[in-house]
């Protein structure tokens, strides 16, 4: 029994790391827009074949592969919010985040008719696990945490380290404020999705890399980005990895006592515990 707790816990935290990328992203969006964009899962599906296609069809590795699934996804977010979402800025959140869904639809049927919906997979080499005492891990599933953990260590970097990224934290943390000393929200806010779309552009790749990929690989996801982003708070980074961390943990714990068809169920009850237990999440929602 022991044995397969810390066999769990091992693979929470790996499907943890991967899941705090789009989370970071969902969360990213949230501080400095105020809505929930859900037309993420679809960016992310967006990542998922910009991906594929750079390795499966041009042969880059998948490292490689995966700055075009950011670049791929950014450009698309960016484009699509400035058609579909930013003239409804004026009106509710609600408004926007139902519109959100409504695009979300609009680009997984777009990417439905471009490649089918049939399962692809990556062209990577198939390795065997590595045994580490009782503890058995896929190296792809190492890769994938390591390159989640740079992707988590550069947003960062940008948002501490560079003018930008202290700019954007600005308007994050109050836009009136922050443009009434020459910073442009409009410009933050298109690199707010930019960024945003990028990381779960990336985050979609590299679930694509543990499994494969289909239009819909983010719509499965979306759950528990969103289960993650609120169990850590909204708007806050460092809470979209704490409860990236938690999800894919409890996820994982949860197979000793329910059927793996019931692990999705774990995102929805985070949310609604957090929600009535601390609204404003874990670590509250100051963007970083």
């Amino acid at each position: 029994m022991i044995e397969k707790v810390v066999q769990l816990v091992a693979n929470g935290v790996m499907a943890g790391a991967v899941l705090a990328v789009p989370a970071i992203g969902f969360t990213t969006i949230y501080a400095v827009l105020r809505f929930a964009n859900f037309a993420t899962a679809a960016h992310m599906a967006v990542g998922a074949f910009a991906g594929y296609v750079l390795n499966a069809w041009f042969g880059l590795p998948a490292w490689t592969a995966v700055l075009g699934a950011f670049a791929c996804a950014a450009a698309i977010g960016i484009a699509t919010d400035h058609v579909a979402l930013r003239p409804l800025r004026g009106y509710s959140a609600l408004t926007i985040a139902i519109a959100s869904i409504a695009l979300n639809l609009m680009i997984e049927s777009a990417l439905r008719f471009a490649f089918g919906g049939e399962p692809r997979n990556y062209a990577i080499p198939l390795q065997r696990d590595w045994a580490l005492g009782p503890v058995h891990v896929g190296p792809q599933q190492v890769q994938n945490a390591v390159m989640a953990t740079v992707a988590m260590v550069v947003v960062f970097s940008f948002l501490l380290l560079t003018t930008t990224g202290r700019a954007m934290r600005a308007v994050a943390d109050n836009p009136m404020l922050a443009d009434s000393k020459g910073i442009d929200p409009d410009r933050m806010a298109r690199l707010s999705v930019g960024i945003g779309m990028g990381l779960c552009g990336v985050g979609g790749m590299l679930v694509g890399l543990d499994a494969s990929i289909d239009p819909l690989v983010g719509f499965r996801s979306i759950l528990s980005v969103f289960a993650a982003a609120v169990v850590g708070g909204l708007g806050s980074i460092p809470g979209a990895v704490v409860g990236a961390l938690a999800i894919g943990l409890s996820e994982e714990l949860s197979l000793i006592v329910c059927p793996p068809a019931y692990k999705a169920a774990i995102g929805f009850f985070g949310i609604v515990t957090i929600l009535t237990l601390r609204p404003r999440g874990l670590l509250g929602a100051r963007l970083i």
